[in-house]
């Protein structure tokens, strides 16, 4: 039997991280520039090339949105232009899939990002939080989502314990839907090459490990039915041509994707030897955000604003952040004054 959990998020909206202008007016003396440390993108992005001025005059072309189709196709070992959607920014589409179902039991893996939970309660849906992944054999939802690797704490399933879920849970009509939103870390996990499977849906974010959050980018990897009503509600010239053409251009660059991969590793492994240093306790995450645990009465969010830097706190889990990746030895160096006064 699948156990709830309570302590979790209970569908309400959550904040997030990003927020510079909060930040400003919370801490008005803090030094300048700011540093957001808060939202787990990559803080090297995909080298923009000169762009075609046409691009910012005219309407996305059917040839261009191809284009990134194929590219994406590529990049995540779909075989069916059919069975893959872009959107701008994967946000719409958690927004919109709650939509496409009456109501049903969904449980999600948690704790983990904050708006699936909402968005499913606000289609009617019946949403409670459970620990772990349930027993094949046992009680099923209509709708199993994770997010794998689990944000905040990098916690990934194995996709060799996934497949058996999903073919119980399609039997019966449900959907196993997994939000792959930093699986370009992890390919290994990925089960974007089994789009077009019956009942598995897998969400792909492309602003956080190319660093291009603000270009709102996102897609869904599904059956082709899935595919066509949701393409049908969005309407043509849903992604705009700028991001028709980055996207493309970002997911055929296997070269960029590999050094990414061991720069973010790098990286990171330097942030954690500094956790550790400073006597935080690392509670997990991937190699664009750590989870940390502070005590001793510290109030380290506070602590960082004063600094200048933004970190995802969590109130309704006190003594937790979330950091992210500092962009520069600059900002390690402000980063390190305050973790190790």
């Amino acid at each position: 039997m699948m156990e709830q959990d309570d302590s979790m998020d209970d569908g309400r909206m959550q904040p997030h991280g990003g927020d510079l202008g909060a930040m400003a007016a919370l801490f008005p003396d803090a030094p300048r520039p700011w540093i957001d440390l808060s939202t787990g993108i990559n803080p090297w992005p995909y080298p923009i090339p000169a762009l075609d001025l046409a691009l910012w005059t005219r309407l996305p072309s059917v040839a261009d949105e191809a284009a990134l189709k194929r590219a994406a196709m590529a990049a995540y070992g779909v075989s069916d232009p059919d069975m893959i959607l872009a959107a701008p920014g994967s946000q719409l589409l958690i927004n919109s899939l709650p939509f496409l179902r009456p109501a049903a039991d969904v449980a999600i893996i948690g704790p983990t990002y904050g708006e699936h939970a909402p968005a499913w309660a606000r289609a009617g849906h019946r949403v409670r939080m459970i620990k772990d992944l349930p027993d094949p054999a046992g009680p099923l939802p209509d709708v199993l989502l994770l997010v794998n690797p689990n944000n905040p704490d990098g916690r990934s399933h194995d996709p060799v314990r996934l497949l058996p879920l999903l073919d119980e849970i399609a039997q019966r009509g449900g959907w196993l839907l997994v939000d792959e939103a930093f699986c370009d870390l992890r390919p290994d996990l990925s089960l974007a090459s089994q789009a077009g499977r019956k009942g598995l849906l897998v969400l792909r974010s492309f602003g956080k490990f190319y660093g291009l959050a603000g270009l709102r980018l996102g897609f869904l990897l599904a059956p082709a039915v899935i595919i066509r009503v949701l393409a049908g509600r969005f309407g043509p010239w849903a992604v705009s041509g700028p991001a028709l053409m980055l996207g493309a251009a970002a997911l055929a660059d296997r070269d960029w994707q590999v050094a990414t991969r061991v720069q973010l590793a790098r990286a990171m492994a330097r942030s954690l030897s500094l956790y550790q240093k400073a006597g935080l306790e690392l509670l997990g995450g991937t190699d664009l955000y750590a989870l940390i645990r502070y005590g001793n009465g510290r109030d380290l969010y506070r602590e960082l604003g004063v600094a200048g830097l933004l970190a995802r706190s969590f109130p309704d889990r006190p003594g937790l952040l979330r950091l992210g990746l500092p962009p520069d030895s600059v900002t390690f160096e402000r980063l390190a004054q305050v973790l190790t006064p």
